[in-house]
């Protein structure tokens, strides 16, 4: 299997519900370095798994929607724990998508996995990975 990953970041606010957050439950911040690794069998004519520039202007672009935000303020996110793993899957869903429009360039089609990594800190991370579909 091939890959390609491409990383950035993202500042956010957010809270939390429920007891297990002890004192997350209050308004807090988080930086979170992100790493979108991207999955194909083959490579393109190019000899590429997807346009490296494109990934990360993409990447920029899903980020960008966080970047600087209040999670609780995002209508799209109301009512959910935006805990790291549930980021790294909205972010995900949200590379798909691009992918599945062709944003990311000759390549792209072979794409068949994907694995999203958001970094809390040096020493904590979690993520999401899964099949690319069209």
């Amino acid at each position: 299997m091939f890959s390609v990953s491409v990383r950035s970041h993202m500042m956010i606010a957010h809270s939390f519900r429920g007891e297990l957050f002890g004192p997350a439950q209050e308004l807090h911040g988080a930086t979170y370095v992100v790493d979108v690794i991207f999955q194909s069998k083959s490579l393109s004519e190019d000899g590429v798994v997807l346009d490296i520039g494109r990934a990360t202007d993409a990447l920029h672009a899903v980020l960008a929607d966080f970047n600087y935000k209040n999670l609780d303020d995002d209508p799209t996110l109301v009512g959910k724990n935006t805990t790291t793993e549930f980021m790294a899957k909205v972010v995900f869903d949200r590379m798909a998508l691009r992918i599945a429009a062709g944003e990311l360039g000759p390549g792209s089609e072979r794409v068949t996995q994907m694995k999203v990594t958001l970094h809390e800190s040096h020493v904590a991370a979690a993520g999401y990975e899964g099949p690319v579909s069209r």
